[in-house]
């Protein structure tokens, strides 16, 4: 064993047991954070603005600021961004993290000198977690890789910005630096096939232990490897143990994934975002993760189905419950608060905490009142592909409101098969049923014959990856919907599958 490893070793148990207690005393933990959150705040503009010196409690904070998402925090950003001070939070950013938009182009979330630690030792404490859980330390000793996107950055007013993932490189621990790759030379290409083909060819003959990355995005890194070399990865990389990744469920790429590698590997789940790091899987035996209460982060909690009402009960986490589906609210020390992240959740265990990422909020199909969402639709495939030996790449699904022919509606499921299933007719069989059983108002309109069972629309090989090129989202941290309300996505791909 070397020292690196050994060293790992006794820290992972330091850490395993700062963790243990902080989970195990979870409202206190909350309620120190929100009080410290909450005196930093009194001194900002928005402070000022939401009656924060006159608040002591969380019922007067929830009577004082209400949720808001980005457009509706966006004037006190702009402002931010204009080069004012302590409008968020206390002084000026470090950083701006910069994504995608929806509505009004780019989001620039801040991070500050007091949030962007917890997304550093959030990550760290993951990989220490599975090291003091399992005695596996020797990845450590070997290369690793972590697919993101580039470390350059922009500024604006005297704060730096790019991508999450980019900014986080720069904060890489030095007894990592000789072990990470790609080069920061790779890792600054813009262009993503371009930065794989580098990738391949900087980690090909490497000793490659750890590889970190979005699902979709590795995949096209191991398949390029692959027929590249010829060789299954895990011919390429015999002491490459470890998968850590984050963004999407990685139950319908777990069958690819194995049988790129030849074998088996284990994983660590993440969930992080630009606006904070919060869970992350501490138990490779636990379903779900844990989520991070002593990170900088007070949480609130609406229920999904109540969340578009008037006036919807906020709840903290003294009073949710297993199994129901809620949209997860922040206040952060990056300034964000009763800040709606739009991601939806759900508690798998409360002894601790832990959670499973259910989709987005604005991410479902209710197009007939039988709101599907992102879980559902992913448990289903792996059922699917479970019980069938398929396997496949891609997935998104859309309703079908008005098919030709007069026949009843449906939802269409786009599908990328890496291996197709030797009966289509049972797969989908399979895949409506498990449906129907994860969704009883799914069961409902098919049983009263408001809809036909679902299609599978097959699509060619790298369709999905041109589509996401076409919109300007190849790579790095960015991911496909895994359903649409509408058919935007799907019509796009339909002429891409046509032409």
């Amino acid at each position: 064993m070397s020292l690196k490893s050994l060293g790992a070793k006794l820290f992972a148990k330091q850490i395993q047991h700062k963790i243990r207690r902080w989970s195990s005393h979870p409202e206190e933990t909350q309620m120190k954070v929100f009080q410290q959150i909450i005196a930093k705040g009194k001194f900002t503009a928005f402070g000022k603005d939401h009656n924060f010196p006159r608040i002591a409690t969380y019922s007067e904070f929830a009577d004082n600021v209400p949720i808001r998402d980005y457009e509706e925090l966006k004037p006190y950003i702009e402002r931010m961004l204009a080069g004012e001070e302590s409008i968020l939070w206390p002084g000026r950013p470090l950083y701006y993290a910069k994504t995608s938009g929806t509505t009004s182009g780019a989001k620039y979330i801040p991070i500050t000198k007091d949030s962007m630690p917890t997304h550093i030792e959030a990550a760290r404490n993951a990989i220490l977690c599975y090291i003091a859980e399992t005695g596996n330390a020797s990845f450590v000793d070997g290369k690793m890789i972590f697919l993101q996107g580039s470390p350059q950055l922009e500024e604006k007013k005297g704060v730096k910005l790019g991508r999450l993932s980019g900014i986080a490189a720069h904060f890489v621990p030095a007894y990592l630096q000789k072990n990470r790759l790609p080069s920061w030379e790779t890792n600054c290409i813009e262009d993503w096939e371009k930065k794989v083909d580098a990738i391949i060819e900087e980690t090909r003959e490497e000793n490659m232990t750890v590889i970190s990355g979005i699902p979709s995005w590795v995949q096209m890194y191991f398949e390029r490897l692959q027929k590249k070399t010829g060789k299954k990865v895990g011919e390429l990389f015999p002491d490459f143990n470890l998968f850590i990744y984050g963004g999407v469920n990685f139950e319908p790429y777990r069958g690819s994934f194995e049988n790129l590698i030849g074998r088996k590997v284990d994983s660590i789940e993440l969930f992080p975002a630009s606006e904070g790091f919060f869970a992350f899987q501490d138990k490779q035996k636990e379903k779900g993760m844990l989520l991070q209460l002593d990170s900088g982060i007070f949480y609130e909690f609406v229920k999904a189905d109540e969340f578009f009402d008037e006036d919807p009960a906020r709840l903290t986490i003294a009073d949710v419950r297993t199994g129901v589906n809620y949209v997860m609210i922040i206040s952060t020390t990056a300034g964000l608060w009763a800040y709606n992240v739009g991601d939806t959740v759900q508690f798998t265990s409360v002894r601790p905490y832990r959670i499973i990422v259910t989709g987005r909020i604005k991410h479902y199909i209710s197009a007939f009142g039988e709101h599907v969402i992102a879980k559902e639709v992913e448990e289903a495939m792996h059922q699917a592909l479970s019980d069938t030996g398929t396997r496949i790449n891609e997935f998104t699904v859309a309703p079908q409101i008005n098919p030709e022919g007069g026949e009843l509606p449906y939802h269409e499921w786009f599908v990328e098969f890496e291996k197709e299933p030797q009966d289509m007719e049972q797969f989908i069989s399979i895949l409506d049923k498990a449906m129907q059983k994860q969704n009883s108002y799914y069961f409902d309109l098919i049983e009263g014959k408001i809809l036909q069972p679902l299609k599978i629309t097959k699509v060619p090989n790298q369709k999905f990856q041109h589509y996401m090129k076409s919109e300007g989202k190849l790579g790095g941290q960015n991911k496909l919907p895994r359903l649409s309300n509408d058919r935007i996505i799907a019509d796009k791909l339909q002429k891409l599958i046509e032409n």
